[in-house]
């Protein structure tokens, strides 16, 4: 049979999966019920233990980026046991610890696929929730369900032993801000600010303080101060404060900005030293006023990152096990998730919730 057949008879097969999913922008999630596809000879089905909670999740939900496709299954921090493999599948077995993060697929030929940067697609990746489901048609769906099935190419792999909640969140939050942390090449002797503690920022400080950098985070709640030192900062500046930003004018050589809220952009350009860079990786509901002579003086840039290919994304794994990091996390259940989202609003979380997939099934 041909890849072309085998794909063709596929989409008419599925199986049924428990999920949770919001009907309208409006609607609360609730108890769904998702096709999955047979698996393909690549294909890996993975029994979901955990998902983590991104905010891009809520905004998915909410439709506050305009392009949900209802019903929608958030969900891209996925950790969990394969329980099946196509027979073409090379690198995982029945019972290994496996994961998925923000892509199941991409058109694999258009020069930044070859190049492993697959979230640069020029044909557009194949995320795991509200895209093109080139198999079933209609949407993909993602983690809030009970079992997930993706091509063994876009499936990553899990160190044994790890704490598989705390390293769910790493499949979005930390491949976010780890990828802009190795383009931008921050090491040793560089002083590298981080905006923002919540689910990416706590990750950015831990991820610079494990590079060898002098980290500052900024955060504009002084409460945040010790736990910022904790998660290893070498300082804090608690932003609303002039005089403590003013002492780091044009002194950083990186400030990586995690922050999704409307903030003010220039106060950070101001800090970046000549041919220095910010980075955003938050997503601002509104575009974000920047002060040309900000970027003029000192030949400063403004750039953006999102998320990382899968070669990275599987450097970035490996790299926190070998270094025992994985994210600050709060457990709960399917149950609590419209609760979750808005305690997540208010930033009332330490940093990261995530789903014990336990709590569908059951």
């Amino acid at each position: 049979m041909s890849a072309s057949t085998e794909s063709l008879v596929a989409s008419s097969a599925a199986t049924t999966a428990k999920a949770w999913a919001a009907q309208s922008a409006t609607s609360a999630l609730a108890p769904f019920s998702i096709e999955r596809r047979e698996p393909l000879a690549s294909d890996v089905v993975i029994d979901i233990l955990y998902c983590g909670v991104c905010h891009s999740d809520l905004h998915q939900v909410r439709d506050e980026w305009h392009n949900s496709i209802y019903p929608l299954v958030p969900g891209h921090e996925i950790v969990g046991r394969v329980v099946k493999t196509g027979r073409g599948v090379t690198r995982f077995k029945e019972g290994d610890l496996a994961a998925v993060g923000c892509m199941v697929d991409s058109c694999r030929v258009c020069p930044s696929c070859r190049a492993g940067l697959e979230q640069y697609c020029e044909h557009s990746p194949t995320f795991t929730y509200n895209s093109e489901d080139k198999h079933l048609g209609g949407p993909t769906f993602g983690g809030y369900a009970e079992s997930i099935v993706v091509d063994e190419a876009f499936t990553l792999k899990i160190s044994p032993g790890a704490d598989l909640a705390a390293t769910a969140p790493l499949l979005c939050a930390g491949i976010t801000t780890y990828s802009p942390l190795r383009h931008w090449k921050v090491g040793p002797g560089q002083k590298v600010g981080i905006v923002g503690l919540g689910g990416l920022g706590h990750m950015g400080v831990k991820l610079a303080h494990a590079f060898g950098a002098h980290v500052v985070l900024f955060t504009t709640s002084p409460a945040k101060v010790a736990d910022g030192l904790r998660l290893g900062a070498d300082e804090v500046v608690v932003s609303k404060n002039a005089d403590e930003m003013r002492r780091h004018a044009s002194s950083f050589d990186f400030i990586l900005d995690a922050v999704s809220a409307n903030h003010d952009i220039n106060a950070y350009l101001s800090l970046i030293k000549l041919d220095g860079t910010l980075t955003l990786v938050g997503v601002p509901e509104a575009p974000l006023p920047v002060a040309a002579f900000n970027l003029l003086i000192g030949r400063r840039q403004f750039a953006g990152s999102c998320i990382g290919g899968i070669a990275e994304t599987q450097e970035m794994l490996d790299f926190c096990a070998e270094h025992n990091i994985v994210s600050d996390v709060e457990i709960i259940g399917i149950g609590q998730i419209d609760e979750a989202y808005q305690r997540l609003v208010k930033g009332d979380v330490k940093y990261r919730f995530v789903i014990d997939m336990a709590s569908l099934k059951g």
